[in-house]
């Protein structure tokens, strides 16, 4: 595995974590590190000028880095993502790839505008409006929240719904903040992962010319690149972003129960059996989900198709390294005792943290029924 991440440059990530959640503000100081050691630029193919790293490495590293700091990893999740998409549609042969992959060469970050208020659809239709602007681009009307990087973001990945002929088809487009036609509702105050900043954005006519456009298709599940490079990167992202945390919560617990002495035992904790049992549980639920999400990643990576399996497994390895790292810490704290209470506590925030992934897509509804209709076909109405 190809690591650009040091310890040094994680110590101090890590170091700042509980400041910037406590200030709720964002982390421009991590984000200038991160640059500066290459991390923006390092999932970009070496050939346009990139550090060459696979989803596999990219995943590896995310862990890491969300165990010093899961706001900054879940933001710097969402560049990663526009570039692997970038990396998807330049093996296909499409042009929106080659410009993705430029911009981020050249230092761009990327942000991630698809969520909507109260749509359920999420990547597979937009009530945002794209609306043709007569020369191939469009202009975009509506509100998209989450928009994680929203203080610094210099590309924006976002869709909406062209009805402007026979059909309705989901456009997809890069905006360049440069060009205005937005306001960043600064509304950002959550109970985790404030670091991340993901204000509110309103598009007013926020303009992509036609070479910015990457694609005008139906909506819904659909196998081209765009729509498949933002699901599986998202999801797989997603997966090593709170793995990453439950990793860090064990390690947080471990060190606490050695050097946590029990009055009535007269030993530490580590020597309680219950403790012990605990933990060791917590260890088993997260030891599966590593190689599952490793594996998946180095199949994104080789371009194999696992047909309509695809989008259902990627989904629950989402579920899967969400739901087990939420188990881990909630057992961390248990084990920990009423000091991880404090908010002044590493592991209080990495409750209030992991509690994000519950909200993000896909959720364990939709995931158990993508799963159905692969096994028994859809409800027959």
């Amino acid at each position: 595995m190809t690591a650009i991440l040091t310890d040094e440059l994680l110590a101090t990530i890590h170091s700042r974590a509980a400041r910037t959640d406590a200030d709720n503000v964002f982390f421009d100081e991590d984000l200038q590190d991160l640059k500066e050691a290459g991390y923006l630029s390092a999932f970009v193919p070496a050939s346009y000028g990139g550090g060459g790293l696979s989803l596999e490495d990219i995943v590896a590293e995310q862990m890491r880095l969300s165990g010093a700091a899961p706001a900054t990893a879940l933001a710097v999740n969402m560049h990663h993502i526009v570039v692997g998409v970038g990396r998807m549609l330049d093996e296909a042969g499409l042009e929106g790839g080659r410009l993705i992959l430029e911009d981020a060469a050249a230092g761009h970050l990327f942000a991630f505008g698809i969520s909507e208020p109260s749509n359920d659809l999420v990547l597979f239709g937009s009530i945002t409006d794209a609306r043709p602007d007569g020369e191939g681009g469009f202009t975009f009307h509506g509100t998209k929240i989450f928009t994680s990087l929203a203080p610094a973001w210099t590309r924006l990945l976002t869709f909406g719904r062209d009805d402007s002929g026979e059909s309705p088809k989901s456009v997809f487009a890069v905006l360049h903040r440069d060009d205005g036609g937005f306001t960043i509702r600064e509304d950002w105050d959550t109970l985790g992962m404030r670091a991340t900043q993901s204000q509110t954005t309103i598009l007013e006519g926020a303009p992509a010319p036609a070479g910015q456009v990457l694609c005008r298709i139906d909506p819904g599940p659909n196998p081209h690149p765009v729509v498949w490079g933002i699901f599986s990167h998202f999801e797989i992202l997603l997966a090593a972003c709170y793995a990453g945390i439950g990793k860090r919560a064990l390690e947080v617990a471990v060190d606490t129960v050695k050097n946590r002495p029990s009055v009535k035992n007269q030993t530490s904790y580590a020597n309680d059996p219950d403790i012990r049992w605990r933990l060791a549980d917590a260890a088993i639920e997260m030891d599966g989900v590593y190689p599952q999400l490793t594996l998946a990643a180095r199949d994104i990576d080789k371009g194999y198709d696992r047909g309509p399996l695809w989008m259902p497994m990627v989904s629950a390895i989402k579920v899967r390294a969400t739901e087990a790292a939420k188990n881990t810490v909630e057992k961390a704290i248990r084990a920990c005792g009423g000091r991880s209470y404090y908010n002044s506590h590493e592991l209080s925030r990495l409750y209030r943290d992991v509690l994000a992934g519950l909200f993000q897509p896909s959720d364990d509804e939709s995931t158990h029924a993508a799963w159905a209709n692969v096994l028994l076909g859809p409800i027959e109405k």
